[in-house]
C-alpha cells in the first residue's frame, strides 16, 4: 500500500496573495489560510483558528492572484510539503500546502456572497531549489495530475 498525502481546506485568506516570478519565468503565488474550528468550552462554543501557508504554481498562480485577497473564502486541495534549509548554521523546516486545485467561494470579508468559481488546470511543475528569502530551500515539484477530476465545494458547508 502506498502513502497518501492529500489535504482539503476551506477557510479565509489572512492577507492578499503575493505572486513572484522565478528565473525561468514561472509564477509562484504564496498565501495564508485561516481555518476555524468550533469547540465547546464549558457552556459556550468558541471559534479556534488554525493558520496554514500555501503555495500555488504556474498559470494558476498568475490567473488567480487577482482574486486571492484578504478575507476571501476559498477551498483548496493539495499536498503537504516539508521544505528544509540551513541558514547561519541552523537547520530550519516549514510545512506548506502545495495547491493543486482552488475554488473561490462567496465574497471577501465574510459577506457570504453568491459568487463562486473553480480552477483546476493540468498539473504544472515547480522548480527545484527556489529560494524564498534567507538560505537555500529544497522545493520538490508537485507531481499530481487533476485531469478529469473535479471536486466541488458548496457554500453551505456545515462548519
Amino acid at each position: 500500500m502506498s502513502d497518501i498525502n492529500r489535504v482539503v481546506l476551506v477557510g479565509r485568506l489572512t492577507r492578499d496573495a503575493e505572486t513572484k516570478f522565478i528565473q525561468n519565468g514561472q509564477a509562484v503565488c504564496k498565501f495564508s489560510l485561516a481555518v476555524n474550528r468550533r469547540r465547546k468550552v464549558g457552556d459556550q462554543w468558541e471559534d479556534e483558528a488554525s493558520f496554514f501557508d500555501a503555495v500555488l504554481w504556474g498559470r494558476q498562480a498568475e490567473t488567480l492572484n487577482q482574486y486571492l485577497t484578504k478575507g476571501k473564502q476559498i477551498a483548496i486541495e493539495g499536498e503537504l510539503r516539508q521544505n528544509r534549509w540551513e541558514q547561519d548554521g541552523q537547520k530550519h523546516s516549514k510545512v506548506e500546502i502545495v495547491v493543486s486545485n482552488v475554488q473561490l467561494l462567496g465574497s471577501g470579508q465574510g459577506q457570504g456572497g453568491q459568487g463562486s468559481g473553480s480552477y483546476s488546470p493540468r498539473a504544472e511543475s515547480s522548480p527545484s531549489g527556489e529560494n524564498w528569502g534567507g538560505g537555500s530551500r529544497s522545493q520538490q515539484s508537485p507531481a499530481s495530475s487533476n485531469e478529469g477530476v473535479s471536486d466541488h465545494f458548496s457554500d453551505d458547508i456545515p462548519f
